[in-house]
């Protein structure tokens, strides 16, 4: 059982959770709690850690899921104070993992999307989101109404930030993801290939429910302050907006792109009743 703050492994996860140079530089990221560690990926796993209460907690009860998870694997037990110390949360629940980052090709993908007979391509694309719960809670819903996957560049949020990480609830597994330094590239590709981009803007937009979305699709989202950079607009096929009552002049960014993903969902379902 590791004991000491100043053991070379604990100082090292520490750095894995808290800075994100340390994470691009191992190409790795870190997970806590019980149900990011049963749901990730096996081949991603290359370390586990447990706090000394979570074994003996689990030693005594019958949870099979957890024992069979934690027979398959070698880990590392840490003193609670420890565990405490590595961890991001108020009430660590006592398992956490160090997984490797994933990696996608955007061209790859989207062949493969378009190619697919069983569903049909929704794509987000983000710019320059700067808030991690945002960017969170975009992966996950982003799951629940089938996206196929999110492209965003380089200034947004970092994706492995442990903020992102618990937002997701495991989404992050299972959406594909893509970092770009601009976004213009991304979208001239997927126009070639017939996707329509989609832009929340203000300017000379149409009500966001009125286009056709059951046809491949791409949702265009902005910064939160600053929304989207005139250059990467002018990219988009059109120009959508969420028409507001009372004093409201916008939505919080991940508000905004459920909606938008909903009702593309809302078309396709529609579609096939």
């Amino acid at each position: 059982m590791i004991s000491s703050v100043s053991n070379s492994k604990v100082k090292r996860l520490v750095l894995l959770v808290r800075k994100a140079k340390h994470r691009k530089e191992e190409g790795v990221f870190v997970i806590e709690g019980v149900r990011m560690f049963l749901e990730a990926p096996p081949d991603w796993i290359r370390e586990v850690y447990v706090s000394e209460s979570f074994l003996k907690k689990y030693e005594k009860e019958t949870d099979i899921q957890i024992k069979e998870a934690l027979g398959r694997r070698r880990y590392e037990v840490l003193a609670d104070g420890i565990f405490n110390k590595v961890s991001d949360t108020q009430t660590p629940q006592g398992v956490l993992c160090v997984l490797s980052m994933p990696t996608y090709t955007l061209e790859n993908s989207i062949e493969e999307w378009m190619d697919s007979k069983e569903k049909t391509p929704l794509i987000m694309l983000l710019e320059d989101l700067q808030d991690p719960g945002n960017l969170g809670t975009i992966v996950r819903t982003s799951e629940g109404a089938g996206v196929s996957g999110i492209v965003m560049t380089s200034k947004t949020a970092d994706i492995f930030n442990p903020k992102v990480i618990r937002s997701t609830m495991g989404s992050i597994y299972r959406v594909p993801f893509f970092i770009v330094e601009e976004l213009a590239e991304t979208i001239s590709l997927l126009q070639k290939r017939h996707i329509g981009v989609y832009a929340a803007h203000l300017d000379d937009s149409v009500d966001y429910d009125r286009p056709d979305y059951t046809q491949p699709t791409a949702f265009l989202i902005g910064n939160e302050s600053s929304g989207l950079k005139q250059q990467t607009a002018k990219c988009a096929t059109q120009y959508i907006k969420i028409p507001m009552q009372g004093q409201v002049e916008s939505l919080n960014a991940a508000i905004a792109a459920s909606v938008l993903m909903y009702e593309a969902a809302r078309q396709r379902r529609t579609q096939n009743i």
